[in-house]
């Protein structure tokens, strides 16, 4: 196995064996990282990958609401869902306009709930001693 192989074996079992909330902080991180990359491309430029880049956050956010669990009696996931569809609204405009403005929207609102997210501590299953 190269080094490649085995570092792509490595990132995908630490993926598939991550806390739910250690996944959630990723595809955090990865919306905001693509948003960050789109917003240093130049919009107008037809062969910029700004597009691609605005589209593969969208794809995250929209992932985020739709795992949304609205089964818990509180306004979490109603207030999570209003965010999510600014998020991808702010995402879209910025697509149809060729505009990184609609992103300076939408970025501060993913890294305030990755930090809430990055506030809340993993639960482990640790035997009390």
């Amino acid at each position: 196995m190269d080094n490649y192989a085995a570092a792509n074996a490595y990132k995908q079992n630490a993926v598939e064996n991550a806390p739910p909330i250690k996944i959630v902080r990723m595809l955090y991180s990865g919306a905001i990282r693509f948003i960050d990359q789109a917003s240093e491309q130049d919009p107008s430029d037809p062969k910029s990958r700004f597009n691609q880049l605005v589209h593969a956050a969208d794809r995250i956010v929209s992932e985020l609401r739709l795992a949304l669990d609205f089964d818990q009696g509180d306004d979490v996931g109603d207030n999570l869902e209003r965010l999510y569809l600014f998020v991808e609204n702010c995402l879209g405009q910025a697509t149809l306009d060729r505009s990184t403005a609609p992103l300076q929207k939408a970025r501060p609102i993913l890294v305030t709930l990755l930090e809430a997210w990055n506030a809340v501590e993993i639960q482990t299953d640790r035997v009390p001693s």
